[in-house]
């Protein structure tokens, strides 16, 4: 049962902060209305990792100031996984059911090569998300790192399926209610 137990507890600010938003009173799913909030600008930032083997860490060419790439029989990877994320960020509210479409205003992916350890590397992404509204961009960034990291997987999946993605979490976000700021 999803229904918001709170009334069982003291009422306090912090009790109805553990309601979820997106029941209401019968446990019927719901849209929450942001008819009364207030428009603000708000910003998120996510971040995703993807795990590449030797097998795959090798074709990595680096590109000097501009980063590095692999080139794939379906093309640049790291580029396409920034487009595949921007456009995500786009169609949040399409994927995730309760999300509002929101008419977003600035998106940024990156993607960071990092070396590691016996020829390993990782594929570090980083999105970030900015909109003037009455509610956050936190699944929009969330939505583009996970996008961007899973067209990466899929385009080197024919070189070793021991890649992995990794940890992808919201580090930022500010507008609204409160900020949030955990960066790396």
């Amino acid at each position: 049962m999803l229904r918001c137990l709170a009334h069982l507890r003291p009422t306090t600010r912090r009790a109805t902060r553990g309601c979820l938003t997106h029941v209401t009173p019968d446990n019927m799913p719901t849209m929450k209305s942001v008819t009364d909030k207030k428009v603000t600008k708000r910003t998120a930032r996510a971040i995703s990792s993807v795990f590449l083997p030797e097998e795959v860490a090798s074709r990595v060419k680096t590109l000097g100031d501009q980063g590095a790439e692999i080139e794939s029989s379906k093309g640049p990877v790291f580029a396409t996984g920034i487009i595949a994320g921007t456009m995500a960020v786009k169609k949040t509210s399409d994927l995730i059911p309760f999300c509002h479409p929101l008419p977003i205003e600035a998106c940024s992916v990156n993607v960071m090569y990092e070396s590691g350890e016996n020829g390993t590397a990782r594929a570090r992404i980083e999105c970030t998300v900015e909109v003037t509204s009455k509610t956050g961009v936190e699944m929009e960034a969330l939505t583009g790192a996970s996008m961007c990291a899973l067209t990466i997987y899929d385009m080197l999946k024919a070189l070793s399926q021991k890649m992995v993605i990794e940890e992808t979490r919201l580090v930022r976000k500010t507008g609204g209610k409160s900020d949030i700021n955990v960066d790396h």
